[in-house]
């Protein structure tokens, strides 16, 4: 009898060990400094900005804001005209919005959240201008969004395309209501 339930107790304790080693690129945020977490995002109207002052707080990273050089107005993101400037720019595959300034020292940085909010079920196209203006190798990205409806997996495999160099994480989609708590509890469930 001992000797079976030393057999199980090594069955569950190898398949543990497996599940680990399987759970995704999320595990190698484990032991990571918080001098190395980087939480960049864009937010055209708050929202985004609230739920990735948070994640900076659970996380204890650096916020960056990705700063559009023309900033958007309410005008702009209108979404029942199809003339606006965000509607047009997310119908063009190319568009890429300037970025008013940078990260100064990105290389410093190993696991990027990157937030945004969900424009006609996508990501807005800064993000893209964000992600081709640096070299992703050898960084995890933990994507984040802030939606009503809309869920983050429609925007994740255009942007993973644009930063093939990174290990991407699981994404997911927040309220603007979001809790500091549940936060910490996506940020804790990460490592």
């Amino acid at each position: 009898m001992k000797k079976m339930v030393c057999i199980l107790i090594g069955m569950l304790c190898l398949f543990a060990a497996t599940l680990s080693a399987c759970a995704g690129d999320e595990g190698k945020l484990a032991g990571t400094d918080a001098s190395k977490i980087l939480v960049a995002y864009f937010s055209a109207t708050g929202n985004t900005e609230g739920v990735a002052e948070k994640i900076a707080t659970a996380s204890g990273g650096t916020l960056y804001e990705i700063t559009p050089k023309v900033p958007y107005t309410a005008e702009d993101l209108r979404y029942s005209d199809s003339s606006t400037r965000a509607t047009v720019e997310q119908r063009d595959p190319t568009a890429r919005p300037q970025i008013e300034g940078s990260v100064s020292d990105m290389d410093a940085f190993d696991v990027v959240y990157l937030g945004y909010p969900i424009w006609w079920g996508a990501a807005p196209k800064i993000i893209y201008t964000f992600l081709e203006s640096y070299d992703f190798s050898g960084k995890t990205i933990i994507p984040f969004c802030t939606s009503g409806s809309s869920g983050i997996e429609g925007s994740l495999v255009e942007l993973k395309a644009v930063a093939l160099a990174a290990t991407w994480g699981s994404g997911r989609r927040f309220s603007a209501t979001v809790s500091q708590s549940d936060i910490e509890d996506w940020v804790n469930g990460l490592i």
